[in-house]
């Protein structure tokens, strides 16, 4: 209904082509304008057969005597039949109450106006023949009258009234240039000229004041409508009340709504309806006080969200209203619109629950965090007071996940926050940042003290084993503080803080809490130069490596180097291994350098006597990356170098890693015939379990143990002793790293390690250097790189 509507809508500006009939553009129902025109030029249709026939008369008078009178009587009876054909035309038109009238219809009606102009143009053209000036002035007056006539009263009609005018006015032209009177010639012509240009003013208008009517009456129809299809199928009522505030004229809806019959509402206060139980104890919301003063105070109001109690439940309904006057201005009450949003309101409240708060821990999330900092941060500037922010990590979390998989890993975020919520206060919010990150935020942190204090029972609190799916969990916690405004003036800037602290602590093995200094943001910086020159240094060649040798403990011949990895920076100089090897894991740049390091020592290793290894430290990112195999068969390929003269190193931390398949990519590491040595046994999470699984061709004992043994230290003695014994045991060799004195390699000898390796044998040098090296060490004979195999 509305669609047909609005498609029959009337335009406001009309074109002439459209005004006069001669076109119809489309997209606009223009039967409708013509309608309009043939209805208005009825209204005046009996004036128009009474004024011509009456003008008729007086003509034929006029010419009795001077004009033939057959003739006049056959053109007075052409006038009469015309007038009256044409009068009942349109009494024909007009009892089928048409809305549309399409152009053919109006070809009679036009026709008509063209034959009624030539009989009157014939009429004067008779008296110009036959009579003179004094008879056909009378008759040239009656005429222009009739022209006037048309141009006033049956302009709704532009080209009916144009075609009467211009005919009549053509035979006047002819017929005072028959009689050779110029001037009237003249006048009759530029009276028709003014008539027309009348004649379509006054049709625009006609037509112009119509259509708004119209549109008007079009308005009201569709506001009926809409209202009729608003309260019959909507979801929304009307409501309305007098000018004290009581509600009159019911609707059904309404009274659904709250739920009572209509009669029982009619004339009750609109306010006492909404308020329920609040009407007799006067405690009204925040929103049915608004309410109430603008109800009191006329004012319109729209979208306006009410907590309302019907029959003892609580809804939220959504009103809009505006006051009623009259054309004097006079307050009638209201009439205004409401709906029951109570689920929308509860659907809304959820999304807003889950935007603020972690589905996982329920506590609050990252976006709830930050805005208590900003609040936090905004009551410490007002009160001169201080706040605080504190970032918490979990330490050996990722071991879990790997081992145990992530529904342990998510039971076990869930026991923490747990714990977390239990040693908050109302001074403390604690929420969840993301994965194993947590933080919280320290409303009042004046004492510093306080601060610490919190941390160390955080990390304490954190720190207790866990029992969850029957496994003893143990897992640590790393905290990163910040005070606000001191050590950050924003939101972003304190957070950015407590992170670098958190960072720090991180960086010191975890289990600790770190106050943020300034220096902190320093040293951030410069990673992150650092990590820009470290992603541009292996394309720049400023990466070498340096050979370290290592030697039979029996024969001091050298069997092996083991490649140490050296950057020397143009901007940093020579950088230390400790600090940009975990700047590469953490940039992800340890597969491309571990990749150029492998390449590059197994080429180096073809200059060596063939019975001389190579060692290649290689990280578990490396490790478990899935082109490594590839890789490292690639390697071999391109520089001929044999399987078993290479040697992999990895620490045991790879075995933390469980659910990454370490394990079974070194089982195929040692299936291709290459070397696996175990890196610093016993500084970590030493388990004979991984070395029964995986059959490691050398286990290094870490220089610790070495100078303890030196010093005849109990504990170094019989771990080396223990070390020793097991890999003999299992077939393995052992490589001593650290020895600096001959007092550390006749002790390592006693103690029954094969080989030996440390600055005593020499430090890690260039590759040129390593090469002259076999002219001071022999290299072993190739039985001792069997037997040691």
């Amino acid at each position: 209904m509305l669609k047909t509507i609005s498609q029959s809508a009337l335009p406001r500006d009309i074109p002439l082509r459209v005004l006069l009939g001669l076109s119809d553009p489309p997209g606009i129902d223009w039967g409708r304008i013509r309608a309009l025109q043939f209805n208005g030029n009825q209204e005046h249709g009996l004036l128009k057969i009474v004024a011509a026939v009456v003008c008729a008369l007086l003509t034929v008078q006029w010419g009795i005597g001077q004009v033939n009178l057959l003739l006049l009587a056959l053109w007075l009876g052409g006038i009469c039949t015309l007038y009256v054909y044409g009068h009942m035309l349109f009494r024909k038109q007009l009892a089928w109450q048409r809305k549309s009238i399409s152009r053919s219809d109006m070809t009679m009606v036009y026709l008509t106006s063209l034959v009624a102009g030539l009989l009157w143009a014939s009429g004067f053209l008779m008296f110009a023949f036959s009579t003179d000036l004094l008879v056909m002035i009378p008759v040239w007056v009656t005429i222009v009258c009739l022209m006037v006539g048309a141009a006033m009263l049956f302009s709704t009609m532009p080209l009916s009234s144009i075609l009467f005018i211009s005919t009549a006015s053509a035979g006047l032209c002819v017929g005072w240039v028959y009689v050779g009177n110029i001037h009237l010639a003249v006048a009759s012509l530029a009276i028709a000229v003014l008539l027309i240009s009348a004649c379509l003013k006054t049709g625009r208008s006609f037509i112009d004041r119509r259509v708004a009517e119209a549109s008007l009456t079009e308005k009201s129809e569709v506001v009926s409508l809409l209202l009729k299809e608003f309260e019959d199928t909507g979801a929304d009522w009307l409501w309305q009340t007098d000018t004290s505030r009581r509600i009159t004229h019911a609707s059904p809806r309404f009274a659904h709504a709250l739920g009572k019959p209509p009669e029982e509402i009619e004339g009750k206060p609109f306010l006492q309806l909404v308020a329920g139980e609040a009407w007799e104890s006067g405690n009204f919301s925040a929103a049915l006080h608004e309410l109430a003063d603008k109800l009191k105070r006329r004012d319109s109001f729209s979208n306006m969200l009410v907590s309302v109690q019907i029959n003892g439940e609580n809804r939220w309904w959504e009103l809009s209203a505006s006051p009623k006057l009259d054309d004097n201005g006079i307050f009638h009450g209201f009439r205004g619109v409401g709906s029951d949003i109570t689920e929308q309101r509860e659907s809304a409240d959820k999304i807003s629950h889950l935007a603020r708060f972690d589905t996982l821990t329920r506590l609050p999330n990252r976006l709830q965090l930050t805005d208590a900092v900003r609040k936090a941060m905004q009551a410490s500037e007002q009160w001169s007071g201080r706040c605080g922010f504190m970032m918490i990590d979990l330490d050996r979390f990722k071991a879990v996940n790997d081992t145990l998989g992530h529904p342990v890993g998510d039971r076990l975020l869930a026991r923490v926050s747990e714990r977390l919520r239990s040693i908050m206060t109302e001074n403390e919010l604690c929420g969840r940042l993301g994965g194993d990150e947590f933080a919280v935020v320290v409303k009042d942190a004046s004492d510093t003290s306080y601060m610490e204090l919190l941390a160390k029972k955080i990390i304490d609190t954190l720190s207790r084993p866990y029992e969850v799916d029957q496994h003893t969990l143990y897992i640590g916690a790393s905290v990163g503080t910040a005070i606000g405004p001191r050590d950050g003036r924003t939101v972003e800037t304190l957070m950015r803080s407590a992170d670098l602290a958190l960072y720090r602590s991180k960086d010191q093995g975890g289990g600790a809490f770190t106050h943020y200094e300034p220096k902190l943001h320093v040293q951030a910086e410069e990673r992150r130069v650092m990590e820009m020159a470290l992603r541009k240094a292996l394309e720049s060649d400023e990466l070498l490596l340096n050979y370290q040798p290592v030697v039979s403990a029996d024969s001091g011949g050298v069997v092996g180097f083991e490649a140490l990895l050296r950057w020397a920076s143009p901007q940093f100089g020579n950088v230390s291994p400790a600090k940009f090897v975990p700047l590469a894991e953490e940039a992800r740049l340890i597969v491309p350098i571990g990749e150029w390091v492998m390449r590059t020592a197994c080429k180096e290793a073809m200059h060596w006597p063939s019975t001389v290894k190579v060692a290649v430290n290689v990280s578990a990112d490396q490790l478990t990356e899935a082109n490594f195999l590839s890789m490292v068969v690639s390697a071999l390929e391109d520089s001929g170098l044999p399987p078993d003269r290479l040697e992999i190193e990895v620490t045991e931390s790879i075995f933390m890693r469980e659910g990454t398949g370490a394990a079974e990519v070194l089982d195929q590491i040692i299936a291709l015939g290459i070397n696996l040595s175990l890196d610093d046994f016993g500084t970590g999470y030493s388990s004979l379990g991984y070395l029964r699984k995986t059959r490691f061709t050398t286990i290094k004992v870490d220089r610790s143990f070495v100078q303890g043994a030196a010093k005849n230290a109990p504990e170094s003695l019989a771990i080396i002793r223990a070390v020793v014994a097991m890999a003999d045991a299992l077939g393995m060799s052992t490589t001593a790293e650290g020895a600096e004195t001959e007092e550390e390699v006749r002790m390592i000898k006693k103690l029954g390690c094969r080989k030996i390796q440390g600055y005593y044998f020499g430090r890690p040098m260039i590759a040129e250097n390593a090469r002259d090296l076999f002219g001071t060490f022999e290299a072993e004979p190739a039985e001792y790189g069997k037997r040691s195999a």
